[in-house]
């Protein structure tokens, strides 16, 4: 082979080599830019769910509070029905006493 054919196929062959090095590379460019677009997507889609999981869990403990304000409310209202019936049991004796120690005052003047 003459050189002239020679040095022309190593020209050849070092375009084909520089063509596959610039294939490759914008292939890497091109799968990096993806990966970078899988890990936005994965990322927004974790924000997306501990969002919704926080927005459960709050809900959840509102409705926890609820039901345990309910409960405390419905103790304190037994609580007073009892006192008002204990004390209202005893207005007969507290009305006894009363005219029994006026009694004894008026007693004691006289």
């Amino acid at each position: 082979m003459p050189r002239q054919e020679v040095l022309e196929e190593i020209k050849s062959v070092e375009q084909e080599a520089d063509d596959i090095v610039e294939k490759a590379e914008a292939e890497r460019e091109e799968l990096v830019a993806e990966a970078r677009r899988e890990a936005d997507e994965i990322r927004s889609e974790a924000e997306d769910e501990a969002n919704e999981l926080e927005s459960e869990r709050l809900a959840e403990g509102r409705e926890d509070i609820e039901e345990e304000r309910a409960r405390i409310r419905e103790e304190g209202e037994e609580a007073r029905d009892e006192l008002i019936e204990e004390a209202e049991s005893r207005i007969d004796d507290a009305v006894e006493y009363a005219i029994s120690t006026f009694e004894e005052a008026v007693n004691a003047q006289t």
